[in-house]
């Protein structure tokens, strides 16, 4: 949802004078760029101060009036719009989306978002919560968010994206599938990217999430009569996708990141003789705290469970594969050797795993 939800749905669609004027400095400062930009490979002390010419000043005037015009007969359209049909006509999504298209033209994504967010608005208010007419608005919102950098707002709209899927399509159907593979595509990009700039146990427990949400739909697919091989494959590639960045991941960080399963620290006792006061010896005891000579060991431990887990789950993605290639009547003799070709990829991937996990200095 737009973050200026909360406004007015009268006001939310409109750009202000003082925005059109920020669009004719951002067009003029971006001319002046690019021409910086050219000279830039120029010996140093021979770039001199750029500055537009009058007829690219005109053109970028031009450009701005054209601009300034277009929103206004967008702007007048949608008023007369909501005059005549009320300001929760159905007809408003299409001239929302199509304003908001106009503002990620000249890329003013907030002004797309918060348009958007409109149109959302409007088309749950007049087809309910969960309804096939806001999937494309949420492709867009998704669109001119990345290109702000929202990447929590992306992903939030990724989730809502699959959730109104799931509603609305049946969890085998192909429609859901395809709603899906695009879902663990962002996510395996999140992850690899670290969008969300997640801590090392968020990032496994994102990345658990999304291995255990493909092990679902691989039995999903495996239960059908009939299943489609190309979409078991699909979610098979996906799922061995999340698993080996998980297993590269866990094989990079060293085995003090991980919480072993022995006590950090153990309580010791400690005697020796000493003289009360009255001159005796006698043997005093006490109790000190140190470090459990056993806890490094039960770190290096939990690391090499963690990393021969995720190992064993690729292997049986990869044993599902060759299954599917021996039994499926429909692959073609490319498609196989494809798939062959695919395996193998993984295989020496899953290798160099198993060898980075080895290597000493990380135990």
């Amino acid at each position: 949802m737009s973050k200026d939800s909360g406004h007015s749905l009268f006001g939310l669609a409109f750009v202000s004078l003082a925005r059109l004027s920020m669009v004719l400095v951002f067009l003029l400062f971006a001319q002046l760029q690019v021409s910086a930009q050219e000279d830039s490979d120029a010996p140093e002390g021979l770039v001199e101060e750029i500055e537009l010419s009058e007829e690219e000043q005109a053109a970028a005037q031009a450009r701005a009036l054209e601009i300034s015009r277009e929103l206004q007969a967008r702007r007048q359209a949608i008023e007369l719009m909501q005059s005549e049909q009320g300001i929760y006509s159905p007809d408003l999504q299409e001239a929302y989306s199509d304003l908001a298209s106009f503002y990620d033209e000249i890329e003013d994504y907030d002004s797309a978002v918060s348009t958007l967010g409109d149109a959302l608005q409007i088309t749950r208010i007049n087809t309910g919560l969960y309804s096939e007419q806001q999937l494309p608005l949420i492709n867009q919102m998704i669109g001119s968010n990345s290109k702000l950098q929202e990447w929590q707002s992306v992903d939030d709209l990724h989730e809502l994206l699959l959730h109104i899927n799931s509603r609305i399509h049946e969890l085998d159907s192909p429609s859901y599938l395809l709603a899906a593979e695009g879902y663990g595509s962002w996510k395996l990009q999140l992850l690899r990217e670290n969008l969300l700039e997640l801590s090392a146990r968020g990032l496994s427990n994102t990345a658990d999430n999304l291995s255990d949400y493909y092990e679902s739909l691989i039995k999903r697919v495996e239960a059908q009569e009939g299943n489609n091989s190309d979409n078991l494959l699909k979610i098979l590639y996906g799922k061995t996708e999340v698993d080996l960045a998980l297993a590269t991941y866990i094989a990079r960080i060293p085995y003090t990141a991980f919480e072993g399963l022995a006590a950090p620290y153990i309580n010791q006792t400690r005697c020796q003789n000493v003289r009360n006061t009255a001159g005796a010896v006698v043997r005093q005891c006490y109790s000190v705290r140190i470090e459990n000579p056993r806890y490094r060991q039960s770190q290096r431990d939990a690391k090499r469970f963690e990393l021969n887990r995720h190992n064993r789950s690729v292997q049986a993605s990869l044993e599902r594969m060759e299954q599917i290639g021996v039994e499926s009547s429909t692959l073609s003799s490319s498609e196989r050797g494809e798939l062959d070709a695919q395996i193998a990829t993984f295989q020496a991937r899953i290798q160099q795993t198993v060898r980075l996990g080895r290597r000493g200095s990380l135990f």
